[in-house]
């Protein structure tokens, strides 16, 4: 898997943050409820999203999270950047190490490919697209990512 537990769970939380009314603060017992993640995890993982500043904590009565920036304005990468860290994918498929410095495993060419791609994507790709409504051919993100179950 490229992205740890941890990520997907700030991933998630994240689009349903995003397709929210982002001036309203959204507790973390009714995002726990709705993606169906444990409460005390996705509390750990949302002071990671918060401490990267991509999120907005308050405490109190009205408490809660929500982004700190426009929807638009944070990309899938951020996310995993402030989870997982810079170096995600640098790796070897196959978990060679020196692989393409020595010599290449026989997948290498194909990897460094693929990954190119993947970065591509993780860049390019803002919150606010991942909660948008279904586009045709295409699932509903948010649907999905509710329906998942820790």
């Amino acid at each position: 898997m490229l992205l740890s537990n941890t990520c997907i769970y700030g991933l998630r939380a994240s689009v349903l943050l995003a397709s929210k009314d982002g001036e309203k603060f959204v507790t973390i017992r009714e995002l726990s409820n709705e993606l169906h993640i444990s409460f005390h995890f996705l509390t750990k993982v949302l002071q990671l999203l918060t401490k990267s500043e991509l999120l907005t904590s308050y405490k109190g009565p009205n408490g809660g999270v929500k982004l700190a920036r426009p929807a638009s304005e944070i990309t899938f990468m951020d996310i995993v950047v402030s989870i997982d860290g810079k170096n995600i994918i640098k790796e070897c498929a196959l978990g060679l190490p020196g692989c393409g410095e020595i010599a290449s495993c026989p997948l290498h060419d194909e990897w460094v490919a693929m990954k190119g791609n993947i970065l591509k994507m993780m860049h390019s790709v803002s919150l606010e697209q991942l909660a948008q409504s279904k586009n045709p051919g295409q699932s509903n993100v948010l649907a999905d990512l509710k329906s998942l179950t820790a």
